[in-house]
């Protein structure tokens, strides 16, 4: 069942756990082209932006540069939990910011701290999200399947799919 909902929680609740996103950009070939970035949102950074750091000199940077539109895939397949997000990415110039959201595996990419020259931090302003969440157990979800395929009838009620509409 899909559902069009504004109600962030369940979003925010399966990306905390996922972390690494896969991070497409438009290249300038025009081929899309994925990165795994880790997301840097923590608790009180649930609104309608996902946080990145980058480097400024990077292929990702120039490309969220040329072309903004971004899309940000989650996956926890030992859960059946996927989300997809797409946005416009920018470049944030706050070293505050930038303060708040580093950590020490931030310190192993970029050696000078958070005012490293070649820290880029990056906002993805979130305009739509899917997820997909499955509630039904493997051999449950098998069984559905299976029956499927005899009757001819698509599966039903295999888990939560609900698209997320921000501002």
């Amino acid at each position: 069942m899909t559902s069009n909902t504004v109600d962030t929680t369940k979003l925010w609740d399966m990306i905390k756990d996922i972390k690494l996103g896969m991070f497409t950009t438009r290249h300038g070939n025009d081929h899309l082209h994925s990165r795994p970035m880790t997301t840097l949102n923590g608790k009180n950074d649930r609104g309608a932006v996902l946080w990145f750091f980058m480097s400024r000199a990077s292929d990702t940077v120039a490309d969220l540069t040329a072309a903004p539109e971004v899309n940000v895939a989650y996956a926890n397949p030992g859960h059946d939990a996927y989300v997809s997000v797409s946005g416009r990415a920018h470049l944030v110039e706050d070293a505050t910011k930038k303060g708040q959201l580093w950590s020490a595996q931030a310190q192993a990419w970029f050696a000078g701290g958070p005012a490293d020259p070649d820290l880029a931090l990056v906002a993805v302003s979130i305009s739509h999200a899917d997820y997909w969440d499955m509630k039904s157990n493997k051999a449950v979800q098998i069984f559905k399947m299976g029956r499927a395929a005899v009757t001819g009838a698509p599966p039903t009620d295999l888990g939560e799919h609900a698209k997320v509409r921000m501002g």
